[in-house]
């Protein structure tokens, strides 16, 4: 029995071993598979980029962005090679500790079976059991004998079994072995590729820097023009706002009229007004109105709580693209202590993209905005989403859109490549409109 415990011990141990392995061997995949989707989607961009001014500087930017996918690439290759060394490592102490256990259950088996062999005759047997001083003796010896054939048998079995878990180990760490020179060779592969690309990236930065004079007067254009965009943008938040407001006040205005109406009205009294007796209480002044609150439906805050669930996990707002400007204080890729502010992030697309909702909810604004093309603002609750930057929409102000439902196509023009997609989330509490950082919300 303490051979058998041993080896459930065994056998435990080796299972937690491996689902822990397991566990991280599958984080570790998944990582390597989001890399190479997010590789695979910006090269499929920067096939399409040409070599125009305005595509160089988007072409840089999906350059960094790649080079830096293939580094955390990189890096996750090492971290497999790593797990796959350390595997093999643990399966060899362990095949190990299995082969000590293996030799002594088999001195074991041999002195049973030594034993077994001595009292191999039924008469031998007979001896042992009628050479007993009482009956109970008797009884007791012959199951001494049943005991030690049984324990034969599973000694037998626990001998096999670790024999094959032995194998099993030997087959694992094969694999192990297999997969570790794969990943070797994929980073060989990516190695190559980031000093292709770096090459690549030297070549466009140093076109971009000779124009240095042009960009940064492009450059504060742009600025000048997002600035107006958000000032566009913030108002049109706020006069949705401010139109909820006026709706809650009529609607109390009229609730308040309607219980004063209902109101039963007190006996005339003849007597005179103690209003201009001395000592006289004067009418009351009426109480300060409250400060302005969105009002909180059922629906509203039902919508605000799905939304804000669904933080790191909404959908994109294009099917296919890489982010080249995050949100908020960006360094210029080429300037040195050039900065520019986001309000949300720039989304670099194929030609002609269309642009979808995020989340479901209803569509508040569609404006056009010079430098900014159609605008179109989605309510979620207490949020919305702001989507720029399109050429032509498929929603009005009212419609009810579902996640995922395509509500435009991006702008593009002959000399683009690419498209760009603008893309905000703003949080309304009371009268305070705050933006927030999209990349956070977006699903990786």
């Amino acid at each position: 029995m303490q051979d058998v415990s041993k080896f459930i011990c065994v056998l435990f141990i080796l299972l937690t071993n491996f689902l822990f392995s397991q566990s991280t061997s599958e984080k570790l995949k998944k990582e390597q598979q989001l890399l190479e989707k997010n590789i695979s989607n910006t090269k499929q961009l920067l096939e399409k980029a040409k070599t125009n001014t305005e595509s160089s500087f988007n072409e840089l930017k999906l350059l960094n962005n790649q080079i830096d996918y293939r580094e955390k690439l990189v890096r996750n290759f090492d971290n497999q090679i790593r797990s796959a060394d350390l595997k093999i490592k643990e399966k060899n102490i362990q095949i190990d500790e299995l082969r000590e256990e293996v030799k002594e259950l088999k001195e074991q088996y041999k002195l049973l079976l030594l034993y077994a062999y001595k009292n191999r005759n039924k008469y031998g047997k007979m001896m042992y059991l009628f050479s007993s001083e009482t009956y109970y003796e008797a009884i007791k010896r012959a199951k001494y004998l049943e005991k030690i054939q049984e324990t034969v048998k599973k000694q037998f079995l626990v001998i096999d079994q670790h024999q094959k878990l032995i194998a099993e180990e030997l087959k694992n760490i094969e694999t192990e072995r297999a997969y570790k020179a794969q990943m070797l060779e994929e980073k060989k592969v990516e190695r190559e590729q980031i000093l292709l690309d770096q090459q690549k990236q030297q070549v466009l930065y140093e076109n971009l820097k000779s124009q240095e004079g042009k960009l940064i007067a492009k450059l504060q254009e742009e600025e000048r023009k997002r600035a107006k965009i958000k000032s566009e943008i913030d108002a049109a938040i706020r006069k949705e706002v401010a139109a909820a407001e006026a709706k809650r006040k009529k609607a109390e205005e009229e609730a308040r009229k309607k219980a004063e109406a209902n109101k039963p009205k007190p006996p005339t009294s003849k007597t005179p007004s103690t209003s201009s007796k001395p000592g006289a209480t004067t009418p009351s002044t009426p109480a300060p109105s409250k400060p302005f609150e969105l009002p909180e439906t059922k629906e509203n805050a039902a919508l605000s709580k799905s939304f804000e669930g669904n933080r790191g996990k909404l959908p994109w707002p294009v099917e296919k693209g890489n982010i080249t400007e995050g949100y908020g204080k960006n360094a210029h890729p080429t300037i040195p202590g050039v900065f520019t502010n986001n309000n949300g992030v720039d989304i670099s697309s194929p030609k002609n993209a269309q642009v979808r909702a995020v989340f479901e909810g209803e569509v508040t604004s569609v404006m056009n905005i010079p430098g900014a093309g159609k605008v179109v603002i989605i309510k979620h609750g207490n949020y919305r989403t702001v989507y720029s930057n399109l050429q032509s929409t498929f929603v009005n102000v009212g419609t009810k859109v579902s996640t995922k439902q395509v509500i435009g196509s991006l702008v593009s023009n002959e000399s683009q490549t690419l498209s760009i997609s603008h893309f905000e989330i703003h949080q309304v509490v009371g009268s305070s409109v705050t933006s927030l950082n999209p990349s956070l919300w977006l699903a990786k």
